[in-house]
């Protein structure tokens, strides 16, 4: 979702609001002619802004899915090489121990 699409939502009813307005002051109809453009084009403002919200609920989860994607991934590259590292400190730690105990059997004697 564009980070302008609240201010290109708020500038479309505003816009819409000031159309109407300058409809209503200037209209050559009828007054119930007049109201029903008016509720025309309110109805059509409400349709656009519907679909509006829908597109950037849609954007909202793609870009969603698309990071926890990315985030999981990335979750496993860590703990893949967080595994190798720990496995290679065992092993380093266990052939200390052995060391250890050569020496103390050493010492034992």
């Amino acid at each position: 979702m564009k980070t302008n699409s609240g201010n290109v939502a708020l500038a479309l009813l505003t816009g819409a609001a000031i159309g109407a307005g300058f409809g209503i002051l200037y209209a050559p109809e009828k007054g119930s002619k007049t109201r029903k453009m008016i509720k025309k084009k309110a109805t059509e403002t409400s349709k656009e802004m519907v679909h509006r919200i829908k597109d950037a609920q849609e954007e909202l989860a793609r870009t969603a899915a698309e990071k926890r994607e990315i985030f999981e991934h990335r979750l496993e590259d860590t703990l893949s090489q967080m595994s190798y590292k720990a496995d290679d400190i065992i092993a380093g730690l266990e052939h200390k121990l052995e060391d250890l105990r050569k020496k103390n059997a050493q010492l034992q004697k």
